[in-house]
Parts: C-alpha cells; sequence; structure tokens
C-alpha cells in the first residue's frame, strides 16, 4: 500500500472491468475468511495455497510470536523517537504528491506523517510519536531488527511455498494507524503501485496489534484478483499519474479481515483491498513488505516510483 491512491471512488455499483491480462497460477493447483493454524517452519499447506488462489488473501494467525511483535513495536518506537523531523512529508491516500522525499525513501528509513497531524498554522496536534502515519520503504535492508524478521526462514519458506524461486523484497512499511487520526487507505491493488511483467506483486501484512473494525482493520474482496490489474501508478518526466481513471468498487463485496496480533495476511497483487480511517481510541500498529519475483524473466518497470540507486540493488531473500 503506497502513498497515491487519488481520486478513487467508492460507491455500491458494479465493478469496472478491466481488459488488462490476469495473472497466471505461480503455484500448486485457495469464502469467507478462514484463519489457517499456522506451521511453525512457514510453510503452507496445500489448502492454504489453494485457499489464497481462490480468494488473493489468505489469513494465518500467530504467525509472529509476541516478543517478535514487541521487538518490532519497539524498534518503531526508537526509530521515531530519534527522527528529527527537519523534513516533513504528509501521507495521504487521497491528497499526497510524490515529493523528492517520498520518491527517494525507496533507498532510505523515511518518516510520513498522517493528514490530520497538524493544525492551521502547521503545527503538531499532539507528540510526535502520536503524529506519525508511517516509516517506510527500505526498513527491511537497512534496519537490523526489521531485516531479521523480513528475512527470516519462515518468511521465506512462506514464498517458497507460493512458487517463487527468487523473491525480491522491494518495500517495506511500519503503519501505526494513530487514534483518533489514523488515515483511510482506500480501495486498491498493489500491482498498481508495483509492477512487473509478468505480474508478481505479493503483499505480507502482519497485524503487531490487534485488528478490529473499531481501529481500522484491512478489509479484502475475495475472487476480485481474477479479473486482472486494473490501472497503473508510474511516473512520468518527475511527476506521478495513472494510466486510467479511478475504478469503481462495491463496498459490501468487502470482507473484514479483523484479526489477533501476530497474524500474517498474505495479499496478491491484483486483490483489492483498504482500510478506514481509525477514530477510535485505540492505535492499530502493522508491518507490511511487498515482493516480486526476480527470475531473469521477470522485469521490473522503469516507470515504476519505486527505484533503488545503483549501488543499492534489491537483494533476493533467496534463490532456487
Amino acid at each position: 500500500m503506497l502513498s497515491s491512491f487519488k481520486n478513487t471512488v467508492l460507491v455500491r455499483n458494479k465493478h469496472c472491468a478491466s481488459s488488462a491480462p490476469v495473472r497466471p497460477c505461480r503455484c500448486k493447483a485457495i469464502s469467507g475468511v478462514q484463519k489457517p493454524t499456522y506451521d511453525a517452519a512457514g510453510f503452507l499447506t496445500e489448502s492454504q495455497v489453494d485457499q489464497f488462489q481462490k480468494d488473493g488473501f489468505l489469513v494465518i494467525e500467530g504467525f509472529a510470536s509476541q516478543d517478535e511483535v514487541t521487538a518490532l513495536r519497539n524498534r518503531a518506537d526508537a526509530l521515531v523517537e530519534k527522527f528529527d523531523p527537519a523534513t516533513i512529508s504528509i501521507f495521504s491516500t487521497r491528497n499526497q504528491t510524490a515529493d523528492e522525499y517520498f520518491l527517494d525513501s525507496s533507498n532510505n528509513i523515511s518518516f510520513f506523517f498522517e493528514e490530520k497531524a497538524f493544525d492551521e498554522e502547521g503545527k503538531l496536534r499532539q507528540a510526535k510519536a502520536l503524529s506519525i502515519n508511517k516509516i517506510g520503504h527500505a526498513m527491511h535492508d537497512l534496519d537490523p531488527v526489521f531485516r531479521a524478521f523480513s528475512r527470516s526462514p519462515r518468511v521465506s519458506a512462506v514464498m517458497k511455498s507460493l512458487g517463487y524461486k527468487r523473491p525480491l523484497p522491494v518495500q517495506s512499511m511500519y503503519i501505526f494507524k494513530q487514534p483518533k487520526i489514523g488515515g483511510e487507505v482506500v480501495p486498491h491493488q498493489d500491482s498498481s503501485y508495483i509492477y512487473t511483467q509478468p505480474l508478481s506483486c505479493v503483499g505480507l501484512w502482519w497485524a503487531l496489534e490487534d485488528a478490529s473494525r473499531d481501529n481500522g482493520c484491512l478489509w479484502a474482496q475475495p475472487g476480485v484478483h481474477t479479473a486482472g490489474l486494473l490501472r497503473k501508478f508510474y511516473v512520468k518526466q518527475g511527476k506521478v499519474q495513472y494510466d486510467r481513471p479511478a475504478p469503481k468498487y462495491e463496498l459490501d463485496k468487502f470482507i473484514p479481515l479483523e484479526c489477533p496480533a501476530g497474524t500474517l495476511v498474505l495479499l496478491q497483487g491484483e486483490n483489492v483491498h483498504y482500510s478506514a480511517e481509525n477514530t477510535s481510541p485505540v492505535s492499530r500498529h502493522s508491518y507490511s513488505m511487498h515482493l516480486v519475483e526476480g527470475t531473469a524473466g521477470t522485469v521490473w518497470s522503469a516507470d515504476n516510483w519505486l527505484q533503488r540507486r545503483r549501488d543499492f540493488p534489491f537483494e533476493p531473500l533467496y534463490q532456487l
């Protein structure tokens, strides 16, 4: 989930059709939300893989231990504490433009404020720790705590279960979903922003606090990924834009993915998902990472917003 989902329309009428190709199945021959038992080694069962392929998402409770959850949250708190906001960049899924700070965040650990964090005079309404929307987008490579978690054998086992030969983690985000002001993330497909040919994006999203409808849990539409990619987000002459108008979504077809801390939610790149604004007094911390296939037959788009420096290339989890 990235920082520009501008002008997406939310209505309750028929889903917009697309002529984009449907991604071929990458793994072995996955309604309603089933919450499978977690395999301690990280490998998915055949039925879990089938469920993922059928629905476009999979909820796995208990993937991260309480110690791992605590370690990630403590590390995020420490990073925010050390952050001196000399540059202020605001995260909004409706109004944010891609400034230089945002575009370069693919090479850094960068900090983005909530849209409602500031008053009319540009001053924070609350403490800095309660004003940050997210940290991104290279935590999985640059921070030792997040790197160790993101590149664990269990994460590799998940990707092997999905049939990936050389998975490349390309972005990571720590989302705070702050109390009262946690911003909405409108319905979107991750492949719109993390584009490869052929399509190969998959998202791994971990709940680091209990996620409910009250504090802005994920909502996903089962099976919508089979319609293919609906639009692409790209950079042209230094400016970000979409290649076609915003789709229309039927919100009554989405399912709430309420889950306890430690849960892993797998999201196929063409699945459509969103999270509502958090108006509750309780935060909803989460960590997410997006990966693509890195084999010779898969091409990273040169006009993706996310581009690494030549001296800081994507590093595969493993290579089969």
